[in-house]
């Protein structure tokens, strides 16, 4: 049976879904490769009946195993060419560098979507948002300002959370499916007031990742997120087919 190594973040199923998702994106599973059923996977992991449907039960929605009574569970055909960089979230990639992450949450509130948030999220002006404003540190330096907004009619429960104990996007990744997801990366100066946050001085670069994640037709989040220049590196591997793999955790591709 394949390995699957949890990473220890956050929920058991969403620990399994990520574990069982790493395996099809970098090709461990292949397509059409067989999933563990649930019995299996519950005795692997030590897991109820219902943790692991919901992990197998998202990773479903996300497109990347088909599920089927008889033939069983198996990595989907089109999963590998899904996205360049599987989506992990950055307290998950400075603990496997050995750091300790933290975060704070700067602003937090509701409103109807500006012409900017529309844009930003591709819904309609008016639209019902939940926007945020998170500062997060490795060992306790800044290493990522992430402005976030959240649509609330594919994510009511946000609305109700304060995001203290476990951070916006870590917070979507276990309890929001996702179907779909862009990325856009591009180099500028910080202005002064993101440099504040960061510990920059204003106008030193910065590497910022702007992502989009949809489910269905349904705009999830937008998330804008600000890096010291100097601090901070995506890597992504390829193979010949052009397919993305992301660097499993414990692979650090951030530096501090």
């Amino acid at each position: 049976m394949t390995d699957f190594p949890l990473d220890g973040e956050g929920p058991l199923h969403a620990q399994i879904r990520r574990a069982v998702a790493h395996s099809i994106l970098s090709g461990r599973i292949p397509p059409g490769g067989r999933i563990p059923s649930e019995a299996e996977l519950m005795t692997l992991f030590g897991a109820s009946r219902m943790t692991v449907h919901r992990a197998l039960a998202q990773l479903a929605a996300e497109g990347l195993v088909r599920r089927n009574r008889r033939a069983g569970t198996t990595a989907s055909p089109e999963a590998r060419g899904r996205a360049v960089f599987e989506i992990w979230d950055i307290g998950a990639e400075i603990a496997a560098a050995g750091g300790v992450h933290s975060h704070d949450i700067l602003h937090r509130g509701t409103r109807p979507a500006t012409a900017a948030d529309a844009a930003a999220l591709t819904v309609a002006e008016g639209a019902p948002i939940l926007a945020l404003t998170t500062r997060h540190l490795a060992d306790g330096r800044p290493v990522q300002l992430e402005e976030r907004r959240i649509h609330l009619q594919a994510a009511p429960e946000a609305a109700a959370q304060r995001f203290t104990e476990t951070p916006p996007g870590r917070w979507l990744l276990d309890h929001i499916a996702w179907t779909e997801a862009e990325h856009s990366i591009l180099a500028t100066s910080t202005p002064a007031r993101i440099a504040r946050f960061l510990g920059m001085a204003p106008g030193e670069p910065a590497l910022v990742v702007e992502r989009r994640t949809w489910n269905g037709e349904i705009p999830v989040t937008f998330a804008r997120l600000w890096h010291p220049g100097g601090r901070h590196r995506l890597v992504g591997r390829f193979t010949a087919g052009g397919a993305g793999l992301p660097m499993p955790p414990g692979r650090p591709h951030h530096r501090t």
